[in-house]
């Protein structure tokens, strides 16, 4: 089936208009490709030192604020289309799969092993098998603290000051100033000025 009849855009076009494309894009491929051994260089350059590391990792990510910071491994589809603000923490194995823009916002905290997930794909099979996919964006507001283990799932938006707790899978938005856990993750409590 041509899902894209009528459609002059490429597969990479498609994906960044946020429309279902097919994953077979050689632009898409080299840009992936690149990626890889960014984040490769990043960790190995990180090993000696994390001053010289970090050029590596500004030229892997679309946008680095001042004193954010990234413990390698971390694993990405593009590293472009990400968004890391001013004086975050970033622990080790970040998986951010940015087929969609990821934004990550000001003194942020993610424990290790948190996945930021963009990609969907179709429910119906027959799409699915003929590797139909699209992906939604994920905006973390800033100073939200994501527990270690931590999964955001495409379209999400987690508002400011708000804690998502370890090991937590979050579906949907969460509002400002918020304590959410489980999975799916719900609001626990509201977060109130004094409280620690």
């Amino acid at each position: 089936m041509d899902y894209f009849a009528g459609d002059p855009r490429s597969n990479r076009e498609r994906m960044l208009a946020g429309d279902y494309y097919i994953a077979d894009d050689p632009e898409n491929g080299r840009r992936a490709q690149r990626a890889v051994k960014l984040a490769d260089d990043y960790r190995q350059a990180a090993i000696e030192d994390e001053t010289s590391a970090r050029p590596l990792l500004a030229e892997l990510v679309g946008s680095l604020g001042e004193d954010a910071f990234v413990k390698p491994p971390l694993f990405v589809d593009y590293g472009e289309r990400i968004t890391i603000g001013a004086r975050t923490f970033i622990n080790y194995n970040l998986t951010a799969l940015d087929v969609a823009p990821i934004t990550i916002g000001e003194d942020c905290q993610l424990g290790p092993n948190v996945q930021l997930l963009t990609p969907i794909h179709p429910i119906e099979p027959q799409p699915r098998k003929d590797k139909l996919e699209a992906a939604k964006p994920i905006t973390i507001k800033d100073n939200v603290w994501l527990g270690g283990g931590v999964i955001v799932c495409p379209g999400v938006t987690i508002g400011e000051n708000s804690v998502i707790g370890a090991g937590s899978v979050v579906t949907k938005n969460i509002p400002a100033n918020v304590v959410a856990v489980g999975n799916p993750a719900r609001v626990v409590r509201t977060i109130g000025d004094g409280n620690a």
